[in-house]
């Protein structure tokens, strides 16, 4: 295994040691760990995250509290997928239902069975144990806890340092005694315990080999087997600034576990815990030990050192890899941040296997790694990074090295299809045909860094042989997917391509129409695309509209008839529901009820709508979704569930990446913003909210052969005065060709004007659009539109 130390180490040893970096206009810098800080206690579970060490405080089962955090580390556990679940067992199976070496259909949760590090206090004699939190702050970068135990105070600093140890460090107010117990993993779907354990009196450290057997499903039937646990011969490390060496006892539990038990004091100088985990158990304690640092007497100042390396690396993230957005109302603002740092938090690099790439992924708590079905969104999320080599490129090649390992399933007609979750050594075995879409995210990464290399390790052995048969439609998408490999086709070399592509997928007008009118009020299902027969009305007729070729007629009625119906369609206090309310009264499983509202059916329907220029129901239906979804008015915090239910309850995953797609609706929704490096242009076509007094967005842009990065800034400013409405969008510091498609709102433009002056105002297919074309080599322009009051709300 290489439990590799991931960008943080480097990072943090460039910020520590000072940075020879050169950034042009770049933003102002913020501390967005400090601006993100949440009061969580009772109401979500801790979460904190490295590169394949994480953590969770308590135990919530979806967010029903079961357990509460306390004093020490709960459960810190290494994912660095090795398996799918709590089991690590060769599959037997044949062909492409033989899933390799790892997957699990069990125990995908095995985190809330650990128990590695639980605190309780004594104070003159009395025990107080497990104390739980009076307060409990979540960061990007680390947790902080507050405890009042028997007139004593405790305070607890949690976080993952850059070589993935978990460490907490306690102060007191006054002296008190920690008791901590633990024990090897042992879950409730195990067998056998085989683990070992002994205490190193020259680390002044718990050594426990992992090992046992449990139950798991390797299996595409879900048949169960008994087999080696995930963790099977890793060493766990556990030790601390404070000698333990007469006080840890050791005992065996019933089912053979090994369970521990030691004491530390604690005052106001302190004291620190650290875990580590490792296949080599002396990299392990290395890892625990730079956490203390080289003596014992400076384990406080060191840990802290450590701890500030990790907000300064989370905050740099935030501040010099994504686009950095500004607008009259906070409360999105900070939405916006929030969904940034759970990708970023995401982000794994294994360096082993089929994980020879850097990608975020969903979940690393209940539904573990990157997805292939959320992958189409969480690909073009990347594409908008500065360093789209550490955060863009692999979240597509990833899925290649399935592929040339040859786990895939191919159809008869040559429909090609990956699994839908992969690790190391192990794919799940359930096949989807979302790929296609993975071919638009990768080919909007080439027009956001002209970077030939990577669309050449795309399109050759990857997409090329993928689709040479067939292009899979995902939402109607073949069309613009077809287009997309004929662009690639030519920007590598290979001509003799296109007229194969072209083969396949028709670029005639009729022949695309006629593709969607057949599927128009398809089953009898009026004003709504490609209906199912069965009448379980979903919202994926909506996700066509973001086909490109979509007929806007359609987009329109449809919207009209169904997304803001509150009887018979989908609108609902969360936008949209996941099934129309005509359906929902004939398909009501406890599936179906939990999973009454999520993020994926929300982005898929409304970029759609952004996608047909639908104005004033895609902004308002936007705003209204992010408000709702994404931010919790009772506790003034933003969230990101897996789900809502039909009754509008919180579900399922409380920190879930699921949720990436909606930063797209910023961007590409309500900023229009549109460009490409290799065609040296930048578009923008707002549907800036009619509400918002202005918004303000600054991209990174990696140009080819510059070593600065360029932030073009896009500024929208909207005021009115009497009856008339003023609104302007003004570009700067940008190296593209500058092409402005202002929103006119559905109101009459009473006057137009541009700086520099003299551009032309032409008209575009969209009403209410219109477009301003720059000159070249212009770094800066700006449109002013003078507005009606009345509006048709188009």
């Amino acid at each position: 295994m290489s439990l590799s130390c991931s960008s943080l180490t480097v990072t943090a040893l460039v910020l520590l040691l000072g940075t020879n970096l050169t950034w042009a206009d770049a933003p102002p810098h913020q501390d967005y760990c400090a601006r993100l800080q949440q009061e969580i206690q009772g109401k979500k579970h801790g979460f904190l995250a490295g590169n394949v060490s994480y953590y969770v405080g308590g135990f919530h089962a979806s967010w029903d509290l079961k357990e509460h955090e306390t004093i020490g580390l709960t459960h810190p556990f290494c994912h660095d997928l090795r398996s799918r679940g709590v089991g690590k067992m060769q599959s037997s199976g044949t062909g492409h239902d033989n899933t390799g070496l790892g997957n699990d259909f069990y125990g995908w949760e095995f985190y809330k069975d650990t128990r590695v590090l639980y605190g309780s206090v004594q104070i003159d004699g009395e025990v107080f144990r497990h104390p739980v939190p009076s307060k409990m702050h979540w960061r990007p970068d680390r947790m902080i806890c507050e405890y009042d135990v028997g007139g004593v105070r405790l305070r607890e600093e949690k976080f993952i340092a850059a070589n993935d140890a978990a460490c907490s460090v306690i102060t007191a107010s006054g002296p008190v005694t920690l008791h901590f117990n633990g024990h090897s993993f042992f879950g409730r779907h195990s067998k056998t315990s085989t683990a070992r354990i002994r205490y190193d009196s020259e680390a002044n450290a718990i050594h426990i080999v992992e090992g046992g057997t449990t139950k798991c499903m390797p299996e595409t039937d879900r048949s169960e087997h008994v087999g080696p646990i995930m963790y099977q011969d890793m060493s766990t490390v556990l030790t601390a600034s404070r000698d333990f060496s007469s006080s840890h006892r050791f005992t065996k539990g019933k089912q053979g576990q090994c369970e521990y038990e030691f004491d530390v004091p604690c005052d106001r100088d302190g004291v620190v815990l650290v875990w580590a985990m490792h296949d080599e158990y002396e990299l392990a304690l290395r890892n625990a030990q730079s956490v203390l640092g080289v003596s014992t007497t400076n384990s406080i100042r060191d840990a802290r050192d450590m701890m500030l390396a990790k907000t300064r690396e989370m905050n740099r993230q935030l501040n010099e890899e994504i686009p950095w957005f500004r607008c009259s109302e906070q409360k999105f603002e900070d939405i916006y941040y929030f969904l940034w740092s759970l990708y970023l938090q995401y982000y794994i690099d294994v360096e082993r296997g089929w994980e020879t790439e850097p990608h975020t992924q969903t979940a690393v708590n209940n539904f573990l790694g990157m997805h292939r079905y959320d992958a189409t969104f969480q690909i073009p999320v990347g594409s908008w990074m500065r360093n789209k080599s550490q955060y863009a490129y692999g979240n597509v090649l990833t899925w290649k090295n399935l592929f040339r390992a040859g786990h895939y399933r191919k159809s008869p007609d040559g429909k090609i299809a990956l699994a839908d979750n992969k690790g190391t050594a192990w794919h799940s075995g359930v096949y989807g045909n979302e790929l296609s879409e993975h071919v638009l995210g990768a080919w909007q990464i080439y027009q956001h860094s002209g970077d030939i290399e990577f669309l050449r390790d795309c399109y050759e052995g990857y997409f090329r042989e993928v689709f040479w048969e067939r292009i899979a439609s995902f939402a109607s998408n073949h069309f613009e997917v077809a287009e997309a490999l004929i662009g690639m086709a030519r920007a590598t070399g290979h001509f003799e391509d296109v007229e194969h592509w072209q083969s396949l997928v028709s670029n005639d007008d009729k022949d695309i129409r006629a593709w969607f009118d057949g599927r128009w009020q398809a089953n009898g299902h009026q004003n709504f695309f490609a209906g199912p027969k069965n009448g379980m009305m979903m919202t994926n007729g909506f996700w066509h509209t973001r086909a490109k070729h979509f007929p806007r007629e359609y987009a329109l009625a449809m919207t009209r008839s169904w997304a803001t119906d509150r009887d018979k369609g989908f609108y609902g206090a969360l936008f949209p529901l996941a099934m129309s309310r005509q359906a929902m009264k004939t398909f009501a499983t406890k599936v179906d009820h939990s999973f009454g509202y999520t993020p994926d059916t929300a982005y898929f329907t409304l970029s759609g709508m952004f996608r047909q220029r639908l104005g004033d129901t895609a902004w308002r239906l936007t705003l209204n979704h992010l408000e709702n979804y994404n931010f919790n008015a009772d506790w003034n915090v933003p969230v990101a569930p897996e789900a809502y239910t039909r009754s509008g309850d919180l579900f399922g995953d409380q920190y879930s990446n699921f949720n990436a797609g909606k930063l797209l609706l910023y961007l590409e929704g309500l900023a229009g913003l549109e460009y490409s490096i290799p065609d040296n242009r930048l578009v923008v076509h707002d549907t800036m909210p009619a509400g918002w007094k202005w918004m303000e967005f600054r991209i990174p842009m990696q140009i080819p052969g510059e070593q600065e990065t360029r932030w073009p800034v896009i500024r929208f400013d909207r005021s009115s005065r009497g009856h008339e409405i003023t609104k302007s969008i003004r570009v700067t510091d940008c190296p593209l060709r500058i092409t402005i498609q202002p929103w006119s709102e559905g109101r009459d433009v009473t006057a137009a004007s541009t700086d520099p002056a003299g551009v032309e105002r032409i008209s575009t297919r969209f009403p209410h659009y219109s477009r301003f074309t720059f000159s070249h080599g212009q770094s800066a322009a700006h449109v002013t539109l003078r507005l009606t009051e009345n509006a048709e709300g188009k």
